[in-house]
């Protein structure tokens, strides 16, 4: 969901050092669906909220293949990343002065767009296409010059299902 400068700035400060430890070993377990899932609940409920541990929740669920999970995971990152950015929860009213979205080095509206972006592909990804397409062209509007390339996956989206159409 996010390049390495990002999860450096702001998702590792602040972890209390317990935190890291279930994260770690939620880690070093990743195998064992059961108990990595276990050390991620212990370290939510050490640090609700923290960005480091939502996103270890969203890879988790995202690569054993819990889209579901995955996408409620990142729709709780969307609503922390508009809290830190003082913009609207609700991602549909964002507009796109209301945060520095096209700016590279602002890491906080980065994260945003990343987050509105992980949501439109879960969304794509179970079939919803419609929701895909309402929240990746929004993520366009937001980021008019497309750094995040949310038309790649428009481009993906409009090309879903007319493979056969075109034989």
């Amino acid at each position: 969901m996010n390049p390495a400068w990002l999860e450096q700035a702001c998702f590792g400060s602040n972890l209390p050092e317990q935190v890291e430890q279930h994260l770690y070993l939620a880690g070093l377990n990743y195998q064992n669906d059961q108990i990595a899932e276990s050390h991620l609940f212990q370290a939510q409920a050490l640090a609700p909220g923290h960005a480091a541990v939502l996103i270890a929740l969203y890879r988790f669920y995202f690569y054993k293949g819990r889209l579901l999970d995955a996408l409620e995971v990142a729709q709780r990152c969307l609503i922390k990343a508009a809290r830190d950015n003082g913009l609207n929860e609700d991602w549909r009213r964002v507009q796109p002065g209301d945060a520095a979205f096209g700016s590279y080095d602002a890491v906080l509206p980065r994260f945003y767009l990343f987050t509105l972006k992980a949501c439109g592909y879960l969304q794509m990804r179970l079939g919803r296409l419609e929701e895909s397409r309402v929240v990746l062209n929004r993520m366009l509007e937001l980021d008019p010059t497309d750094k995040l390339n949310a038309s790649v996956l428009l481009k993906v989206l409009y090309r879903h299902g007319r493979e056969d159409e075109d034989e």
